[in-house]
């Protein structure tokens, strides 16, 4: 086979293609979670007082966190609308569609008018914004995932899974850096009048960058011979669900997925309001920290698809469970000491140790849960439907269980707690290299 132009029919699979394939996932996942997380660290700093003004500071934040979850709400939505369209006609033209949704939605976010300008729209106008980001990275996720491990040489899925993961920490440390800066060099007042919009329009410019360099990368080797011999599935999401161990494979990985997403949201969103508005540190040293720990988290991740292929998928994210579990009501009384050196070293464990391992890991632990012709939905099912009670609902629920407790981190901790034992114990039941060459399977741990 060649391609139109006439070049070598190597090319697809050599050295050159796949680090073109696994520079194109790290940027378009970076660009994406820049985008998507900006709306998380301004839900704690910037919306409640813009577009939810209250007199109760904890139900601004509440609605403001509401709002975040609505996204999270809206990736399954996502995941099979370009999950189907990934399956049928191919990874690289949906994630070329999806981010460009995502940076039309988020440069808008960034020219969205306040309460106090035109009432009640305002919050309206950001939900419906919102809930086109999650569509986004409904769709997003999976594919840039689907692109490095479906271009990876046998015996590295986990370290070419692990690439587009990296994304995540470079585009929270990208979002939280940029409200640092700006919350640094400018009042109060500007940086709620305008300077908070800067972070959001500059998306407009990352997603120039981001297309051009998609746009020169050749479809996946799995999905082209799908192609090849006509295997395409008709209808991904129904296939799925008639099959007995893709419905296995769903269920094992949402709740496989419970801490990890669990994880994030608290470390990489939600630390940020308990510290400064309930502790009281100050925010440009919590914002530091967090963007340290999504910098720290960025080196680990790759480390930890390494590890995954040398010792197993299963062992590497459940340590990574098993650590967040035992450390996080410690963690949750550090902060609340208020001393800032210790918050920066909390969030730097969380996010850049214990987070680390199960985000490096879940790319391949859950694409070989499926089949070729439904993977790309499968695995999108599986993040972005289990991103609503693992991810989304997170802060929201923190915010309210430290209300019910009277501030008192032992309640929200023992629900974090719980979300890592289930973590834990589902990993160890989940269905193994479903779909994939024996060649691939037998020589890799599990």
């Amino acid at each position: 086979m060649s391609t139109a132009s006439g070049t070598a029919p190597t090319a697809p699979d050599s050295p050159a293609a796949r680090r073109k394939v696994l520079i194109a996932s790290l940027v378009g996942t970076t660009i994406e979670w820049y985008d998507f997380f900006l709306y998380a660290t301004a839900a704690g700093l910037v919306f409640p007082i813009l577009f939810f003004p209250s007199d109760d500071p904890t139900v601004g934040t509440l609605l403001a966190f509401g709002t975040f979850a609505v996204g999270f709400v809206a990736r399954p939505v996502g995941a099979v609308i370009f999950g189907h369209i990934g399956d049928r006609v191919g990874r690289k033209q949906t994630l070329v569609a999806t981010m460009l949704l995502m940076g039309v939605a988020t440069a808008l976010i960034g020219l969205l008018p306040p309460y106090a300008a035109i009432g009640v729209a305002a919050p309206l106008l950001l939900v419906l914004l919102r809930i086109l980001q999650g569509v986004a990275v409904g769709g997003e996720w999976g594919g840039a995932v689907l692109l490095a491990i479906e271009n990876a040489p046998p015996g590295k899925r986990g370290l070419y899974g692990s690439v587009p993961q990296i994304g995540l920490g470079l585009g929270l440390a990208l979002g939280t850096g940029a409200f640092a800066l700006l919350a640094e060099f400018l009042d109060d007042e500007t940086f709620l009048a305008y300077g908070w919009r800067a972070a959001f329009l500059v998306s407009v410019l990352l997603v120039v960058v981001g297309l051009a360099v998609r746009l020169t990368i050749l479809e996946t080797p799995e999905f082209r011979k799908l192609q090849e011999t006509g295997t395409t599935t008709k209808v991904p999401a129904v296939e799925l669900f008639r099959t007995r161990v893709h419905r296995r494979g769903l269920g094992t990985g949402m709740l496989a997925r419970w801490a990890e997403g669990a994880a994030f949201n608290t470390w990489g969103v939600f630390v940020i309001t308990y510290a400064v508005t309930t502790v009281g540190v100050d925010r440009v040293l919590v914002l530091v920290a967090v963007t340290a720990g999504a910098l720290l988290m960025a080196v680990v991740t790759p480390l930890a698809g390494l590890l995954a292929d040398r010792f197993g998928r299963r062992r590497v994210f459940g340590t990574g469970a098993v650590l967040f579990g035992l450390s996080v009501i410690p963690s949750f009384l550090l902060v609340g000491t208020g001393v800032g050196w210790i918050v920066v070293v909390v969030v730097l464990f969380q996010l850049g140790v214990a987070y680390a391992l199960m985000t490096g890991t879940q790319s391949a632990l859950y694409a070989e849960l499926f089949e070729a012709d439904v993977r790309y939905t499968g695995l999108s099912l599986v993040y972005q439907v289990s991103g609503i009670y693992a991810s989304g609902l997170t802060p929201a629920i923190l915010t309210a269980l430290l209300a019910a407790g009277a501030g008192s981190p032992w309640i929200a901790g023992g629900y974090l707690v719980l979300t890592a034992v289930i973590s834990v114990v589902t990993v160890w039941v989940m269905p193994r290299y479903i779909g994939w060459r024996p060649e691939w399977t037998r020589s890799e741990p599990w």
